[in-house]
């Protein structure tokens, strides 16, 4: 994608800086952010940043293109504060979507979410049945569903992007979500500090991690062919949390033991297992993820170098 004008919401945070900065160099790129979770430290001088929230008015949504990627990311961020959740997740999407359809953009790509899909073993594809078990997961599926909506009554190309378990460390973006990043970051940061890393259970649970360089070019490539529809954003491999403990510390030549603690989450709504079927995405567009778990994992570590 070349010479297109692209709103990213959520802009300064920690996917969307990773998509902006990657965009504005072939891009006029605007990056939107109330520095809730995002901080514009994280944005190249080429994308020009505006603090706003995405319930507001006027947004600048006369574009080509809208990367919604705002939102209250979390199962406790949303457990926190459920209205605001629903606000920022359900309604702040409507918002940017209908005031970028009436300014004339007819291409939106939206992070929905694989918490959907529960706990699943094997590779997931889109069409299996989804429940939301958690007020985070159901603000998500209310967005797919507004999908829909501007879809079918609009003529609009959404496509909504369940990315699974996104990293970078805290070496990068990732650093200003502090104890909302992902467990690679927390425990990387532990580890390399000589702390046992708090693990849930007995650590068995397992995430298709994503590095976030992959999740920013599907992205991109989800704006580029005009996706319409939902899909997965995920290597289609998993790794225990274990595995994460044991490969950080082989990264960075300690030998720090995990700490295993009951896990606070209930576990009714405790997604234990995840893995991706990325096949829909690699067909439409091509994409293949680039950095294994293994080379991630020593991006993460080089910070600590």
């Amino acid at each position: 994608m070349r010479d297109a004008r692209v709103l990213v919401t959520g802009g300064a945070g920690f996917i969307g800086s990773n998509v902006a900065n990657r965009l504005a160099a072939d891009n006029e790129v605007i990056a939107v952010d109330d520095r809730s979770l995002g901080t514009p430290a994280n944005l190249d001088g080429a994308v020009e940043f505006r603090e706003r929230s995405v319930l507001d008015a006027d947004l600048p949504t006369d574009v080509d293109a809208v990367i919604h990627l705002a939102a209250l990311s979390s199962y406790a961020m949303h457990e926190a504060d459920p209205q605001r959740g629903a606000r920022v997740n359900v309604e702040g999407f409507v918002n940017v979507v209908e005031q970028a359809r009436r300014d004339g953009c007819e291409t939106v790509v939206y992070a929905s979410t694989s918490s959907v899909y529960g706990d699943r073993t094997a590779p997931t594809p889109e069409t299996v049945d989804v429940t939301a078990a958690t007020g985070y997961e159901a603000s998500k599926l209310a967005r797919e569903r507004y999908a829909e909506y501007f879809r079918e009554h609009y003529g609009l190309s959404v496509a909504g992007l369940r990315y699974f378990s996104v990293y970078q460390g805290y070496g990068g973006a990732e650093e200003h979500k502090d104890t909302y990043a992902n467990v690679i970051a927390q425990f990387a940061a532990d580890i390399a500090n000589g702390v046992s890393p708090t693990l849930y259970g007995d650590g068995t649970q397992t995430r298709d991690f994503t590095h976030v360089s992959d999740a920013a070019e599907a992205t991109a490539l989800a704006v580029e062919h005009g996706l319409d529809g939902v899909y997965n954003v995920g290597t289609g491999t998993a790794h225990s949390f274990n595995a994460v403990v044991e490969a950080v510390n082989a990264a960075l030549g300690t030998a720090v033991a995990p700490e295993y603690v009951e896990n606070p989450i209930p576990e009714s709504v405790y997604v234990h297992d995840t893995c991706a079927d990325p096949s829909k995405l690699r067909s439409e567009t091509g994409w293949e993820p680039s950095v294994g778990f293994e080379a991630g994992i020593e991006r993460v570590c080089a910070a600590y170098r």
